[in-house]
């Protein structure tokens, strides 16, 4: 298991996971870009909102991507399906 030290609105945090350094280090820097963004978008927000809006914003995108990814599988399925017919009539 990798541990790195990462920073996030100023704050450090020891961080352990399954991946490599490097990857850990850019979830910290996508996370830490995330909540920045909601700072600049609301200047008096508090750090806990700013976390909390700011994985709204990421769940959000994740779900909408893990929407069109289930989505793009299910045509694809259809398409393999229609063609597995097509095949069969050919044969």
């Amino acid at each position: 298991m990798e541990s790195v030290e990462v920073t996030i609105l100023g704050q450090r945090y020891m961080i352990r996971g399954d991946a490599t350094k490097e990857h850990l280090q850019k979830l910290a820097d996508f996370v830490d870009s995330r909540i920045r963004e909601v700072y600049r978008q609301s200047p008096g927000i508090t750090p806990l909102k700013a976390s909390i809006l700011a994985s709204l914003m990421v769940s959000d995108e994740l779900y909408t991507i893990s929407r069109d990814h289930e989505s793009v599988k299910k045509r694809i399925r259809d398409i393999e399906n229609g063609a597995e017919s097509l095949l069969k009539i050919i044969d």
